[in-house]
């Protein structure tokens, strides 16, 4: 009996911590946005908070395709952006922030993407190259968990 409740109680603390890590059936926390490849061929900025209380290790449904590492998310994805017109083009997603901060995404085909550096002076980016027209979430969080100030940046260039 005390086994089975003890399993009932990890599989329940298991569940609610699935619940709580980076969802993108959430509403996002800025805004939604709709764009070309040839809009954003000029780069577009959006101002955020970046950091949260998720810890992407801990998160089972979290399991990208490229860097896996530490950092901390908010539950809802920061923005939400529904691409058109993207064959001829490749996509950077890249952050400026006051701290060290980290970089996830969701596709419109369920595909995980994390950088933690590669934009340099401990801010992240990805390049996709070969996005789908569709929905992407981004969530723009911090290694250690703390906030700051940060710009997302989102840019098109010819392949």
């Amino acid at each position: 009996m005390y086994r089975f409740l003890g399993t009932l109680a990890g599989a329940m603390l298991a569940a609610g911590a699935a619940a709580a890590c980076p969802n993108p059936n959430l509403p996002d926390t800025y805004g939604t946005y709709q764009a070309t490849g040839d809009q954003l061929f000029q780069a577009r900025t959006f101002a955020l908070q970046a950091g949260g209380d998720q810890r992407i290790p801990n998160c089972p449904n979290v399991q990208p395709r490229t860097d896996r590492g530490d950092g901390y998310v908010t539950s809802a994805p920061d923005y939400s952006f529904t691409l058109s017109g993207m064959s001829r083009y490749q996509l950077v997603i890249s952050v400026v922030s006051a701290c060290d901060a980290v970089l996830l995404i969701n596709t419109g085909s369920v595909s995980w993407y994390y950088d933690d550096d590669d934009n340099g002076n401990g801010d992240p980016r990805i390049t996709l190259t070969r996005p789908a027209n569709g929905r992407i979430d981004v969530w723009v969080g911090t290694y250690d968990g703390t906030l700051c100030d940060a710009q997302l940046t989102l840019e098109t260039f010819y392949r």
